[in-house]
């Protein structure tokens, strides 16, 4: 199965597939199929969402065409 990341409009990232997500000293959370990562740096389970995005997140990722 291949990877697939998504960011979604004012709030996290969606990683699907198979992957590994490691923290900074390299050690693996628990291996799952899917994940919401923050982008927010205001969830209270980092590196995961919690939903504290919601009307405090503004940021929209677009792919700029070359």
């Amino acid at each position: 199965m291949s990877t697939e990341i998504q960011i979604f409009d004012n709030g996290p990232i969606h990683v699907k597939g198979d992957f590994d997500l490691k923290d900074g000293q390299g050690k693996s959370f628990p291996k799952k199929e899917e994940a919401y990562l923050c982008r927010c740096n205001l969830s209270s389970n980092k590196p995961f969402c919690d939903g504290q995005h919601e009307g405090n997140l503004s940021h929209c990722a677009r792919v700029e065409n070359a």
